[in-house]
């Protein structure tokens, strides 16, 4: 998933997805916070994993039919998002994981074009995960010592006479490799291609009691549905993932954050305010991440079964000026 600097992570687009075509940067791209454009229009960044997706939802949901704003979802990945806040072509991130790097390119110490705007409530941690069942048929083996042991366990024909360890998109950074490294854990990284087809060939592996070791996170919605275990890593401290190639150490867990547009957020309009006071659980992302992806609902229908659900929860992130 995402290191503190450039993941990225791939969703298929939805039709109602405006894509940013063009890749911006900051030595060739023209700002665009003075230009003209409509200031009832929220431009929202839409990172490619779907409990971003489901963030996105339901804040779409509420800007369009409790405050009457128009909402461009713009799919996009991780640091390019920020660019595009620096370049003035979208005006929030909802979901940051780490990434005090381009807060240091984009924040007050630099182009100060960006403001970090507090938690969204969510608490996000990567890990190594695999079903219950295994570990009670082979205790021990959610360790890195039972998985050294039993590696073996999870050869495929992708991984040929190692243990499959099962990866998103190769574009992500990850530490496991790293982990895999400084364990000697005799295990091969085989790409799924997509997080959607990752979680995929984990319920099909599930659903038949299969080994499968793989990487996920929290939030997820596969969490909600399926009994899995956590791989026993040590605990994460400053500087034990500080080489890449040599990793000691579980990933840290992040209190995630929302970043703006310095603009957006100066501005202090009834949409900034409302995405300034959302805060939910990463029950309440995994909801909304399981309409969408288990239960194939559109981003729009998952959102509003929610909303309807949760009225006590989004009430109190509305402006009470602003409010119908």
């Amino acid at each position: 998933m995402r290191d503190r600097s450039t993941l990225t992570r791939s969703l298929p687009a939805k039709a109602a997805v405006v894509v940013l075509a063009v890749l911006m940067t900051a030595s060739c791209a023209v700002r665009t916070t003075s230009m003209l454009r409509d200031p009832d229009t929220v431009r929202i960044a839409l990172n490619g994993w779907v409990g971003y997706e489901a963030d996105a939802a339901v804040i779409e949901h509420l800007l369009e039919h409790e405050l009457d704003y128009q909402v461009q979802i713009m799919q996009i990945d991780e640091q390019p998002a920020w660019q595009a806040l620096d370049q003035g072509a979208v005006d929030v991130i909802l979901e940051n994981w780490g990434h005090e790097d381009l807060m240091e390119t984009y924040g007050p110490n630099g182009n100060d074009t960006v403001v970090d705007g507090g938690p969204n409530g969510n608490i996000g941690h990567i890990g190594w995960y695999m079903p219950r069942y295994l570990t009670e048929e082979y205790p021990g083996i959610d360790t890195p010592e039972g998985l050294k042991e039993h590696a073996d366990v999870f050869r495929t024909d992708e991984s040929g006479d190692k243990g499959q360890f099962l990866a998103g998109a190769p574009g992500f950074v990850t530490s496991d490799q790293g982990m895999i490294d400084h364990y000697g854990l005799p295990l091969s990284i085989v790409y799924a291609g997509s997080e959607a087809a990752q979680l995929t060939a984990v319920r099909d592996a599930y659903e038949d009691e299969q080994p499968i070791l793989f990487y996920s996170q929290e939030p997820s919605w596969i969490m909600e549905d399926l009994d899995l275990v956590r791989v026993k890593f040590p605990e994460w401290t400053e500087g034990c993932d500080a080489d890449p190639a040599d990793v000691s150490c579980d990933y840290p867990k992040y209190d995630l954050n929302k970043i703006y547009r310095k603009g957006f957020a100066t501005e202090d309009s009834a949409a900034f305010r409302l995405i300034d006071a959302w805060k939910w659980r990463n029950t309440d992302q995994n909801v909304v991440a399981g309409l969408i992806a288990r239960d194939g609902l559109e981003r729009e229908d998952a959102a509003a079964k929610w909303a309807a659900d949760n009225k006590d929860v989004w009430r109190p992130w509305i402006p009470e000026d602003a409010a119908k």
